[in-house]
């Protein structure tokens, strides 16, 4: 597949999209002041006076915040500045109760990184402008006559990581944001709950002719929640900028939010620029000093990222690149697979119950990996007793089922339910010979050269059998029967 053919052009017109994506950094307490970070906390229970800019006091830096966004710096390639300062962005919003927002502006704590990922089985790298430390704001809910505020997440501890505007597609852009929520997973730097708004999304896109240098007005999808809907927001807005262009209207430089219901984007507000904020350094808060001892601390921290880990996956346990894609996509399921194979001694069955069974399970019942009552012990069990022919894999399915569903061991069910596989060659013979004497117009068939037929015996064997006969056993018992040895 070449390059081109995950790039977006229509009509003439290419794409151009830089994203930010928020990733909430995962301490107890919040950037600046003591108050808990807890998601299911009651309204305006995770509050205090220095959350909500009571005058007189004083924002206090968590030291935990500043480990964790040295360590998604590194993982991300970026320049750690030995010196860097907080500002005041200001701007007046009733969520947001001090009138202005903590964050980073002209000296970001990390830039000038870079990500690697694929797309469609394309390398792709894209550019980090920056990554910097901010608060988060409090949440507004509307109602048609009033809005209630909730300040609990007003102070929680945000990483804005800027991309530069190197992305061609929508499909590119979502699996850009894909591959920063699963490095921040495996750093353990934040849990990537999208539903919760540990990591939010903001999309910038514009559209230009091919070929132009001049980039065209941005405009900006605000808190895209899902993968999917990054996707579907960018492809609409892409078609809805291109057919501004091409009916020479004005395309404004604006803010947009997408309705997934209609598929579509609306108007939230008119974009602002950087002036606009007046931003200044804030006086209540010193500069950020990073010694190079700290970061080579934190570098011996950073774990094996998924582009490795999926290299060696393929490299060391000969695994396929879509098989080593799909497991490290997730820390969770690649540590899975990890002690699965390693207690079993076998890569590529392993991959193949866990990229099946499991995840279907997984799937279909709603749980996260962590959550399922098989552990890799138990699947490693269940393993070893396939591969010493104890029981069939047909019926290894139904084991593994009952695994998830009760958490008992395989050995423990198959000794209940009587599963264990049939090898005693005299009564496979018996059954076999039963077969073949019930249907004599088949054997017939078969030694007429009609091979397929064979496959009709091998299946009554193994349904008389409920599936438990060991099927290299039915097919040499078979074969010697049909051919008269």
């Amino acid at each position: 597949m070449s390059t081109e053919s995950i790039d977006t052009v229509i009509n003439g017109y290419e794409v151009v999209i830089g994203i930010e994506v928020h990733v909430q950094l995962k301490t107890q307490s919040k950037i600046f002041c003591s108050d808990a970070i807890n998601f299911s906390a009651g309204d305006n229970e995770n509050i205090s006076p220095i959350s909500l800019g009571m005058p007189g006091t004083l924002p206090t830096l968590n030291a935990g915040v500043l480990d964790l966004a040295i360590k998604t710096g590194l993982a991300l390639n970026c320049h750690i500045r030995a010196q860097s300062f907080f500002a005041r962005k200001n701007y007046f919003y009733p969520d947001l109760p001090k009138g202005y927002q903590i964050s980073q502006y002209e000296e970001p704590i990390c830039e000038n990184g870079f990500v690697e990922f694929f797309v469609q089985g394309q390398p792709r790298k894209v550019s980090i402008t920056r990554a910097h430390l901010e608060e988060d704001a409090g949440k507004s809910t509307h109602f048609p006559e009033h809005t209630l505020l909730n300040y609990n997440r007003a102070g929680i501890p945000l990483l804005e990581i800027v991309s530069g505007p190197d992305m061609k597609s929508a499909k590119e852009a979502a699996e850009y944001c894909k591959t920063i929520r699963t490095i921040v997973q495996y750093l353990g730097v934040c849990d990537g709950n999208l539903e919760e708004g540990s990591l939010r999304c903001d999309c910038n896109v514009s559209v230009k002719k091919v070929g132009e240098a001049q980039l065209g007005t941005k405009v900006e999808l605000k808190n895209l929640n899902s993968f999917r809907f990054i996707e579907k927001a960018l492809e609409f807005e892409i078609e809805r900028q291109i057919d501004l262009s091409l009916s020479n209207k004005k395309i404004v430089q604006e803010t947009r939010l997408y309705d997934p219901d209609k598929n579509r984007t609306y108007t939230m507000r008119l974009k602002e620029d950087a002036q606009d904020y007046r931003y200044f350094i804030d006086p209540d808060l010193l500069p950020i000093i990073v010694t190079s001892d700290k970061i080579k601390q934190l570098q011996s921290l950073i774990p094996e990222l998924p582009l490795k880990k999926a290299a060696r996956f393929i490299q060391a346990l000969g695994l396929s690149e879509s098989e080593a894609e799909t497991l490290t996509a997730d820390k969770t399921l690649a540590d899975f697979f990890e002690a699965t194979a390693s207690l079993s001694g076998q890569n590529k069955i392993s991959a193949n119950w866990i990229l099946g069974e499991v995840l279907r399970y997984s799937n279909e019942h709603h749980q996260s990996i962590d959550q399922l009552k098989v552990t890799p012990a138990l699947l490693s069990e269940l393993i070893g007793l396939v591969d010493q022919k104890i029981i069939s894999a047909k019926i290894a399915k139904t084991v593994i089922n009952e695994m998830m569903d009760s958490g008992l061991s395989a050995a423990s069910i198959i000794e209940k339910q009587g599963y264990k596989q049939v090898s005693n060659t005299a009564e496979l013979e018996k059954i076999a010979q039963r077969i073949l004497d019930a249907h004599p117009s088949q054997v017939t068939e078969y030694r007429s050269g009609k091979e397929k037929v064979f496959g009709f015996f091998v299946g009554a064997v193994m349904k008389e059998t409920r599936g438990q006969a060991d099927p290299d056993v039915v097919n040499q018992i078979l074969k010697q029967k049909l051919s008269g040895i």
